[in-house]
This record gives C-alpha cells, sequence and structure tokens, in this order.
C-alpha cells in the first residue's frame, strides 16, 4: 500500500448532521463512526492509518474503507470534523469512521480536531480510486509490452507488404492507438501506471535537448507570420468553441447533461485550461470557478479522451499532408526548404555512430534534463510565492515546474546547437531524441479509454462539438491565408496538447520540425489562463437547465 498524501483546504462546512453514527453524503455515499467493538466484527475492508496514509486501489477489489486516526486523541477537544471533498461531518467523538459509496476519481479526507473553534490536529488522506484493476499492474511488464509494440510497427513499416498501408497510416499513430487499444480492454491502466510520468518528465525533456542540437534558429524564423497566426486562431477557436458548444447543447437537449447542468460551466472551464495552457492552466481555473471534485472528475475525463482523439486525427492528418496541403493551396516551400536542408546537414556530417559517440549523446540528453531539473526546482518554488498575483495577472504556468523544465531543455538544447556538441546529430542524435518521443506517444495512448465516452455522453458531446469548431476554424484560416497543414497541426496541438504533445505531432513531419512545436506550445502555456478564464466568463452566461 503506497503513501498518497494530498493537502486540502477545509470548505465552508455543507451539511450540519449532528451526532448519528451513520451520515450520508450525497446519493451513494455513507460514513459510519464505529466503536472497538464494531471494528472488531467488521470483514472484507482496507485499512487506513497514519501510516498507511491514502493511496491508489481498485473498487473491485475494494470498496469499503475503514479510516483510524485515533492518535490524534493526545490532545483535548470539543468537535470532530470529518471532511470528504467538500462536505463536512461533526461528531463530538473521534471514532474508526468506515467509508461506504465512494465512486472512482481522486477524493480527499480529512479529519480535524477542534477545541474552543480552533484547530489542535489534523490528519489528511489522498484516494486515488480506479473502477477496475487491470490484467497488468507491474510498470516493467507494461514498459516491455510498450517497447514490444513499438519494434513490431516499426518492424512492420520495413516490410514491403505494409508499403501501401504505412503511406497513409504513420507509424506514429500506432505507436499511440496500440496502447489504446491495450488500455481500453484493461490489460493496461495509464491511469494507475506511472509510466506516462516517467517518459514526460525524463524522455520528453531529453528528447528536446537532442532534437535542438541541430536547430536552424534562422529556418524556424522564416515560417513567420503564418505559424502566429495559426496558433492564435487555435486559441480562439478554443475560447468561442466551448460556448457554441454548450449553447448549441443547451438550446437542443439540456437533458443529456444530467443533473449538475447549471454547473457544467465550472468544468468546461477547467477543459478550457488544459486546452489552451495545460495543466497548470487547468488547475487554475479549478480554483478560480470553485469546480467542484465530482464535475472536474469527469471532465478530466473529457478533456484526456477528445484531445487524445483530436492528436489521433492530426496523426492521421500528418500521412496525408500533401494532399491536404493541395486542397488548401498551401505554400508549405519555407517548411520545405528547412526539411531539406536539415536532411543535408545530417547527410554531410553523418557517420556510423561508436559507442563512445552513443554514450556522449545520451550524455547530451539525459544530462541536460538533470540541468532542466535542477533549474526548474529553483525557479517554480520562487515565483510560487507569487503565485496569486501570477495567477491575477493570467500567468500562473510561469509557477508549475514543468512549464520551467520545458523551457529551459529547450534552452539548453539550442545553447548546445551554438557549440561543437552539434556535430553529434550526424552519430544520430536526433534519431535517439524521436525514440524518447515514440516511447512517450505509447505512454500518451495508455491513457485513452474508447469506451470511456459512453459513461457521460452529454459531456462528450459537448467536447466533440467543441473540438469541431476550433478544427473547423483552423482549416478555414489555414485556406485563407495559406497556412500549410504542418501549421494547422502544430498550432492545434500546442494549445489542446501542450508541450507534451505539440513536438510530438511537430516530428511527425519531420524531427527537424519538432521545436517549433515546443516553441508554440510554450506561448500556450502564456496565454492560457486568461483565454481559459475569458472562455469560461462566456460559457457562464449561458443558461443550462432552465
Amino acid at each position: 500500500m503506497k503513501n498518497f498524501l494530498f493537502l486540502i483546504t477545509l470548505f465552508t462546512s455543507i451539511t450540519l448532521f449532528g451526532n448519528s453514527p451513520i451520515q450520508r453524503i450525497g446519493e451513494t455515499i455513507t460514513i459510519e463512526a464505529l466503536d472497538q467493538n464494531d471494528v472488531d466484527e467488521l470483514e472484507g475492508f482496507t485499512l487506513l492509518t497514519n501510516s498507511q496514509g491514502g493511496g491508489t486501489y481498485f473498487l473491485d477489489e475494494t470498496n469499503v474503507f475503514l479510516i483510524d486516526f485515533h492518535f490524534l486523541t493526545n490532545k483535548e477537544y470539543d468537535e470532530v470534523l470529518f471532511v470528504l471533498n467538500s462536505d463536512t461531518l461533526r461528531f463530538d467523538t473521534l471514532h474508526p469512521f468506515l467509508l461506504k459509496g465512494i465512486k472512482k476519481g481522486e477524493h480527499d479526507v480529512s479529519i480535524t480536531i477542534l477545541k474552543s473553534g480552533k484547530q489542535t490536529n489534523q490528519a489528511k488522506i489522498g484516494l486515488h480510486l480506479i473502477a477496475k484493476a487491470p490484467l497488468i499492474k507491474n510498470d516493467a511488464v507494461v514498459l516491455g509490452l510498450l517497447i514490444l509494440i513499438l519494434g513490431a510497427i516499426f518492424y512492420s513499416e520495413s516490410l514491403i507488404g505494409f508499403k501501401g498501408f504505412y503511406k497513409y497510416v504513420p507509424a506514429l499513430l500506432l505507436c499511440y492507438f496500440v496502447p489504446a487499444i491495450f488500455n481500453t480492454l484493461n490489460i493496461i491502466s495509464g491511469e494507475y501506471s506511472k509510466l506516462y510520468f516517467v517518459a514526460s518528465r525524463y524522455l520528453l525533456p531529453a528528447s528536446l535537448v537532442l532534437l535542438c542540437l541541430s536547430i536552424d534558429l534562422k529556418g524556424i524564423a522564416k515560417q513567420g507570420w503564418r505559424a502566429l497566426v495559426m496558433f492564435f486562431t487555435g486559441t480562439v477557436g478554443i475560447i468561442i468553441g466551448g460556448p457554441i458548444a454548450l449553447l448549441i447543447i443547451a438550446s437542443v437537449a439540456p437533458e443529456v447533461l444530467g443533473a449538475d447542468a447549471s454547473e457544467v460551466w465550472r468544468g468546461l472551464a477547467t477543459v478550457a485550461g488544459s486546452w489552451i495552457g495545460g495543466g497548470a492552466n487547468q488547475t487554475a481555473m479549478k480554483e478560480i470557478f470553485e469546480t467542484p471534485n465530482d464535475i472536474f472528475s469527469k471532465m478530466i475525463v473529457v478533456d484526456v479522451i477528445v484531445a487524445n482523439v483530436w492528436m489521433a486525427v492530426l496523426l492521421y492528418g500528418t500521412g496525408i499532408s500533401d494532399k491536404i496541403d493541395k486542397k488548401l493551396n498551401a505554400d508549405a516551400s519555407a517548411i520545405n526548404e528547412l526539411k531539406e536542408k536539415m536532411e543535408t546537414l545530417a547527410k554531410k556530417i553523418a557517420k556510423i555512430p561508436t559507442t563512445t559517440d552513443l554514450m556522449i549523446i545520451v550524455a547530451i540528453g539525459i544530462g541536460g534534463t538533470g540541468l532542466a531539473h535542477f533549474g526548474a526546482d529553483i525557479i517554480a518554488p520562487l515565483l510560487s510565492e507569487s503565485k496569486a498575483f501570477l495567477s491575477s495577472i493570467g500567468l500562473s504556468s510561469l509557477a508549475s515546474g514543468f512549464f520551467w523544465l520545458i523551457v529551459l531543455a529547450t534552452v539548453i538544447g539550442v545553447i548546445f546547437s551554438f557549440t561543437k556538441l552539434r556535430n553529434f546529430e550526424g552519430a544520430g542524435a536526433s534519431k535517439i531524441g524521436s525514440l524518447f518521443l515514440y516511447v512517450l506517444v505509447a505512454t500518451i495512448g495508455t491513457h485513452m479509454d474508447i469506451f470511456a465516452i459512453a459513461e457521460s455522453p452529454g459531456l462528450f458531446l459537448i467536447g466533440f462539438i467543441w473540438m469541431s469548431i476550433h478544427a473547423v476554424l483552423m482549416l478555414v484560416v489555414a485556406k485563407l491565408i495559406k497556412a500549410p497543414f504542418f501549421f494547422v497541426a502544430v498550432g492545434s496541438q500546442a494549445n489542446v496538447g501542450g508541450a507534451a504533445s505539440a513536438p510530438v505531432v511537430a516530428s511527425a513531419f519531420s524531427p527537424s520540425l519538432a521545436p517549433v512545436g515546443v516553441l508554440l506550445a510554450v506561448m500556450g502555456y502564456a496565454v492560457g489562463t486568461g483565454g481559459a478564464w475569458l472562455c469560461a466568463v462566456l460559457m457562464q452566461s449561458i443558461e443550462v437547465g432552465g
């Protein structure tokens, strides 16, 4: 059992229950205060104590929790507060508490001891509940499976019989979609696995360092105004897409939104934060608009599934980008020139890598990642002290450690590109960087559950209409300014997916273009909170549920 502690702020007490031993929260959750005799007779429960803390559990294995924090009684007290998420129960004595009927998702529990209205002691637990245990829980086995999948995909790509298939379906799409199938079938669980966290925090920055080694800043600068126009078009598409989608559903079929219809806009505000800026902006929206935890947990699923489906569409589009460019009457000359220039450079300095070359390349990538983490660990805590001010000006992302990790990894790679380390591109630096990205893509795929759409169809319908408005606007503007599909895909993903996936989509066109995705994603962090706030205000003005 893993220690899993969460910080929680006590909210205003919603219901005062008195001293009845069995209390109810919502339709399913019951909390029962037990004495020692009751505890001795219990069977089939999971014990949560101070030493064990919270953790991750599977509801098909355990769904009854006994919370015992008797150690808190080392001081006199008048009252005991039991807080589950934002619901507060009051007791006049401290007992072990039996928690039943809690649903999947993230839950915060705290027990607070009060004396004369003041807190004298407190314990907190974080519970992460997953509906069903996967067939494979061991991350070492999951990693082996993902690498085997990647190996099989790239091997099949080299076979003559698959040439026609891979002409239209990029290998990168399969690297994402096949793990998604394994996750959907519950063979593995991206929600339980820690592989995505490892890949995004270690392999992604290492990949950025290596892909930036041969960066051509002048070539990227030549991409010019079209890249910026498409990025901000994507931002506008998210800002107006949410309110329009909500208005359509509220007008045509408000009943599909369920009992929480009047609060849906608060949850959608967090999706807007994620789709414009990223995780830090999403959290900021949750706090600003006080999104209830039960709605927030549903919106996380909508966010992940809809964004991942859209990413799959973009990856498929990379395989037919030439046809799309013809329909858009696009001018892709600057992009093709940059790709050809980088390919020429790679051929010019290419050599058969030695063990020493490979070791140095890995040292550059992993060492640069370590340096980026070191810098992020210094900068982010300093800026966190001014988090309230940063939030007030829409720059809450500057207090995010992940934001600085990505920025510093990119800067380190660019700095290295002005040194002799640039020559290691000839030994395959970008190839190893791309390899890291493919592993990241596979771990992203493990977070997609195709069947999850059935759980909240109304919310997913809003999400898909929202993303469709974003996509249509991107294509219309691309047609008007003759922007190639590369700018559509990367400009969109820099908004919706952020720094974790924008370079993935960019590298699907060419590894040399990955830095373009990173630079645009960094801009997304900057405008995320402000754009999401505007989107939320527009959605709030829409009457939902009568």
